[in-house]
């Protein structure tokens, strides 16, 4: 399998040829490209299976510059790594066609995980990244459901989060006790909640976590 480098700095290239080297996986190199131009060009000649490719080289115009890489060769595998913020890029290089997103300052370990699951056909995410996006996934499934909620409801269920007790609750929302029973029912069936201590605890995590409906655009 035929790897294609291209990295604005040459010993980090040869720093990387040495860790996939030491993988033992029958791999062959390319030329390294130290711009955007000249990794076209390579591209075009070599027919690498993989290219590892900085965000930062020169006239890498990002994730534009991905989906070109793709259209010179669609069978090749694009794995970005750089020193930007994987936050920020690394959905959005895996939406334009790459097959993995990591950050330099990963360990050689992390580099090579990484670099198997390309080679066999996987896409790549580094573990904070994935746990960032089950945990956001979490709160916009709750956060949808809370939305749904009448504003009865929200009250009833922010009085339950402080503690307090039904006919509270029902002396000040001026309602009965049978009442409250009723909404109660209403809102774990609404928030998918198994009972009273997971209804709260679903409202202490959403009130507790800077919520804001722009996260999940």
């Amino acid at each position: 399998m035929k790897i294609l480098i291209a990295d604005p700095h040459p010993l980090t290239g040869i720093g990387i040829v040495t860790v996939l080297e030491n993988l033992n996986v029958g791999l062959s190199f390319a030329s390294m490209a130290s711009d955007t131009a000249e990794l076209k060009n390579l591209i075009r000649r070599e027919q690498p299976k993989i290219v590892i490719a900085d965000l930062d080289l020169p006239d890498f115009n990002g994730l534009q510059t991905i989906k070109e890489l793709k259209e010179l060769n669609r069978n090749m595998r694009v794995f970005v790594w750089s020193r930007q913020p994987e936050e920020i890029y690394a959905l959005s290089t895996i939406k334009s066609g790459a097959s993995a997103y990591l950050c330099k300052t990963c360990s050689d370990k992390e580099f090579s995980q990484a670099f198997i699951r390309v080679m066999r056909g996987g896409i790549f995410l580094s573990d904070n990244l994935s746990k960032q996006l089950n945990e956001r996934d979490y709160k916009k499934s709750h956060y949808n459901n809370f939305k749904k909620l009448s504003t009865r409801e929200v009250e009833v269920l922010d009085l339950l989060a402080k503690g307090t007790r039904n006919k509270e609750i029902a002396n000040r929302l001026e309602i009965n006790a049978k009442t409250v029973s009723t909404y109660k029912t209403r809102l774990l069936k609404k928030l998918k909640a198994e009972n009273i201590a997971d209804l709260i605890h679903q409202s202490n995590f959403l009130q507790n976590t800077d919520v804001n409906e722009d996260l999940f655009l």
